[in-house]
């Protein structure tokens, strides 16, 4: 059996078992992830059925991808390269990977115990951000002519999604998530100037807008077509997190009203999750679930030892990835609601 299908077949365990360092907390229990031998690690996405996939260091200090289940991180990288990492995971234990070889980067996927080359849009470079139930994948890869564009890879083939009428060269266009539907959203070069969300669907793209300002991203879809990410407020001077739905864009805030916000992901009953930093630069993981915004480090066990910094993903049970400071470094963590 492939090691894929043990994930799988382990994903509830491992969530119902965990490792010791699990604590009990207010409203979650907050998971260590770990390492792959190194200081590093960052929970970059999680599966409906509780696979989590991300950025860990080993030993030697090269960060490399990584799938945890049943209490246990897995290293998936290729050997020789100099970075890698998992940006999304599916149900099946298929993930949307990257590696940076010494000159270029390559868009992967991860399935049935091993590492396959997508491939690019002519330019040699590729980066993979998602990949949905079925497994396909989104991400940016550069064309013939120098240009990144936003791609969709389905049935064994990367299509070039366009972007919202800019073609300048040195402007990076991409696709941060994808659906059960093979709807699409990232950011996109506009003919005006100016970087815009998108909501690519059926061959077509549409702006999403911003907050008032000049720019704005999307970072993740649900399976209703509901978006979050960040835009800028008028003069641009802060941008916060959004939540797009119904065609219109709604500004998330912020905490306490400082500061700038951003969503990173969103499930399938419109609960947000990312991050806002302070004025002092402050780092705190956040959760918008219909009301205002929450700091994720209020509602874990004060004497976790943990400062939650950014929150990257949720899934429809309500569980939690991203990346926080325990013990003076950066690891991987795992919400679970109490």
């Amino acid at each position: 059996m492939s090691y894929a299908r043990i994930l799988l077949a382990g994903a509830f365990a491992a969530l119902a078992l965990g490792p010791a360092t699990a604590q009990a907390g207010v409203g979650y229990s907050v998971t260590d992830l770990g390492t792959l031998g190194g200081n590093y690690s960052s929970a970059r996405a999680i599966s409906a059925n509780g696979l989590v996939t991300g950025i860990a260091s080993d030993a030697s200090g090269a960060d490399q991808a990584f799938v945890y289940a049943l209490g246990h991180m897995q290293g998936l990288s290729d050997q020789g390269a100099s970075q890698a990492g998992g940006n999304g995971v599916n149900a099946s234990g298929e993930v949307a990977a990257f590696d940076q070889e010494t000159t270029s980067g390559r868009a992967l996927r991860y399935e049935n115990g091993r590492m396959r080359y997508l491939g690019d849009l002519g330019g040699g470079t590729a980066t993979a951000f998602a990949i949905n139930v079925q497994g396909n994948v989104v991400g940016s890869a550069r064309t013939a002519d120098g240009h990144d564009e936003p791609f969709l890879y389905a049935n064994k083939t990367m299509t070039d999604l366009g972007t919202l009428g800019g073609h300048d060269l040195g402007q990076w266009n991409a696709a941060f998530g994808v659906n059960a539907h093979r709807a699409v959203t990232g950011t996109s070069w506009a003919a005006d100037g100016r970087y815009y969300a998108f909501l690519w669907k059926d061959g077509s793209m549409q702006s999403l807008g911003t907050l008032g300002g000049s720019w704005s991203e999307g970072s993740a879809i649900n399976d209703y077509g509901q978006i979050t990410g960040l835009a800028y407020l008028p003069g641009d001077g802060a941008a916060h997190a959004f939540l797009w739905k119904n065609n219109r864009i709604k500004d998330l805030g912020t905490l306490a009203n400082s500061g700038f916000s951003w969503g990173f992901g969103i499930n399938n009953q419109g609960v947000v999750v990312g991050m806002n930093q302070d004025s002092a630069y402050v780092d705190r993981a956040v959760i918008v679930n219909g009301g205002p915004m929450q700091d994720l480090n209020g509602l874990i066990d004060a004497g976790s030892g943990w400062q939650l910094n950014v929150a990257y993903a949720i899934n429809d049970a309500g569980q939690i990835v991203g990346e926080g400071t325990i013990a003076g470094q950066t690891h991987a963590f795992l919400l679970t609601p109490n």
